[in-house]
């Protein structure tokens, strides 16, 4: 058995597909000054063909899976035309390079800005450039990319690794499932999976020796691949993906029933998206709102500033969609590991803990009236919801404060039509903040519980360092402790508190959340039904109980036991 991380959920039992992994050799060469001309004309002629295959792959995955996952594509072809990537390609080739090794060695470095990146979503973009440059690549040395479109026959796919185009262009009907060596759960090639609802698991490591046509078992929700089964555990399994796609259609049948517990007691869903293109799927999936907007999408992979007017067309998008439903806009959320080229950002020993996301945004306040002026004037078209990430002290709500009256001002000023019926909430994800939420709570309208931060934070642990991930718990009785009270706190001074961390998202952290009185749930698009269906299977007085008895335990694996138990009929 070989265990990776559960990358998109689903259980299939098929024959294996080994891709051959063999590595092209680049040429490195290089070229006198007269074959500059020739060697940029190659450059351009490869990149022209490059436009061309990846707006193809554009298009076919729109009529595939819809124009959300498509504009994954209009962000490599964003990441082509960078002018800082063609800067960089062109100055190699008048240094000397041939054009081949020119875009290799662009790409690297433009890709190695992101590996180093704690972010997993940001991390995940250095496999996008790679994508990109590896196929530019290509069409300089005039060799076909190979695809998985034309699968003989259906199968299983093993790779060390595949990019987003793969992805893109796979045929549901014969890719069963993947499985490769590394990648995580936020590239754009499991993203896509999941979008196409194809079962992977990724990060295996090495798989060993499998070879094409082995019968294989795949369990995308577990992270695990069972190769060459024993009769027993293929019969074990086959009886689990039955009840796995008899499940999968009772969910699908909750849609658009709302997410209220056997006594009556009604909890809001809504869905965490990063750009407008995200809408369809969070409607499709029955969302109430809008409980984390990220709007860093349009700050990111760019070279300038993006424009007020940009911002506005992008905010009342997603603001119309949604009608009244509370559309939380979370304003720029970077720093740390996201940086920006054209901003400037001093080097700091401790990014992470530095000058980021409100603070940025503070020491930067024109840049933040101008996202402020977008959200308000989008705002007369929806029911906007302003929170500010990261926030320590309330000394940052009242300077915000501040800066919203100045912007109101001027925009009444101008003629110009916005909104001044919007809340102002803040992302609880530092433990002084959450320590001090009965002060907030007098300063602002909600809160919006960020439990991947504000665990890291309190556990004094980074998630991503496998050395020590086993302390980042969800479960951790200080954590739970911590949400409590903040949830306590705002209900005090009768403050809607939500929750937009992958916690939220967990089905098994849900009746502990239900009984500390969470008002809404953030997540995933795909993960509401689970949540729902959970529920809609409990009361609060029976979670009440698993809450006050989870209290008495010292260690977040025994609460974890505690809540499988109790759910194991449901989940």
């Amino acid at each position: 058995m070989i265990k990776g991380i559960a990358a998109s959920n689903g259980i299939v039992i098929g024959k294996a597909f080994v891709v051959n992994d063999s590595k092209l050799e680049l040429p490195r060469y290089a070229i006198s000054p007269d074959e500059k001309d020739q060697e940029l004309a190659r450059l351009h002629q490869a990149m022209t063909k490059t436009q061309a295959q990846l707006t193809g792959i554009r298009d076919s995955l729109a009529a595939k899976a819809g124009d959300e996952e498509a504009a994954i594509f209009d962000a490599h072809l964003m990441i082509l035309e960078d002018p800082m990537l063609a800067d960089t390609i062109t100055e190699r080739i008048i240094q000397g390079s041939n054009a081949e090794a020119a875009v290799y060695d662009a790409g690297e470095t433009y890709a190695s800005m992101f590996d180093v990146m704690e972010d997993d979503y940001m991390r995940g973009r250095g496999a996008d450039v790679r994508d990109i440059s590896n196929r530019w690549v290509n069409n300089l040395l005039g060799v076909e990319t190979e695809t998985l479109a034309h699968l003989r026959e259906a199968a299983v796919v093993f790779a060390h690794d595949l990019a987003p185009s793969d992805t893109a262009q796979m045929d549901r009907n014969k890719v069963l499932a993947f499985v490769t060596e590394i990648g995580g759960r936020t590239s754009h090639s499991t993203i896509m999976a999941r979008s196409l609802e194809i079962p992977a698991v990724v990060g295996v490591g090495h798989f060993g020796a499998i070879s094409s046509g082995d019968t294989v078992i795949v369990d995308g929700g577990n992270g695990l691949v069972v190769v060459n089964p024993s009769p027993e555990v293929l019969a074990d399994y086959q009886e689990r993906k039955l009840k796995f796609d008899q499940r999968k259609a009772q969910l699908q049948e909750l849609k658009d029933l709302p997410a209220q517990a056997l006594d009556g007691k009604t909890f809001e869903l809504a869905a965490n998206i990063g750009t407008p293109n995200d809408v369809d799927a969070a409607l499709a999936y029955g969302a109430h709102g809008v409980g984390l907007y990220r709007t860093e999408f349009l700050y990111m992979d760019r070279t300038d500033m993006p424009s007020e007017q940009e911002q506005y067309l992008a905010y009342r998008k997603v603001l119309e969609a949604f009608g009244r439903e509370p559309v939380i806009i979370r304003t720029l959320d970077i720093g740390g590991d996201k940086e920006l080229t054209y901003l400037k950002m001093d080097k700091e020993l401790n990014p992470f803990l530095g000058n980021r996301a409100i603070r940025l945004c503070l020491a930067n306040p024109e840049m933040f009236k101008a996202q402020l002026r977008a959200i308000l004037r989008a705002g007369v078209t929806g029911n906007p919801w302003i929170m500010l990430p990261m926030v320590a002290i309330p000394e940052e709500v009242r300077q915000t404060k501040e800066l919203l009256r100045q912007v109101e001002a001027e925009l009444e000023a101008e003629g110009a039509e916005f909104t001044r019926d919007y809340k102002l909430g803040i992302m609880i994800e530092i433990p002084s903040a959450a320590v001090q939420a009965d002060h907030f709570a007098q300063e602002v309208d909600f809160f919006s519980i960020g439990t991947n931060d504000l665990i890291q934070y309190t556990c004094a642990v980074d998630r991503m360092n496998q050395n020590v991930s086993y302390l980042y718990d969800p479960f951790n009785p200080a954590v739970l402790r911590l949400i409590e009270y903040v949830i306590s706190s705002g209900h005090k001074y009768g403050k809607f508190v939500g929750m937009c961390g992958e916690m939220a998202g967990e089905p098994l952290a849900a009746p502990l959340l239900m009984a500390m009185g969470l008002d809404e749930f953030s997540m995933s698009a795909s993960s509401i039904p689970p949540v729902k269906a959970v529920i809609r299977s409990l009361d609060t007085y029976r979670c009440r109980e698993l809450w006050d008895q989870a209290k008495k335990y010292t260690d977040g694996k025994q609460i974890r036991q505690l809540l499988e138990t109790e759910l194991k009929d449901i989940l």
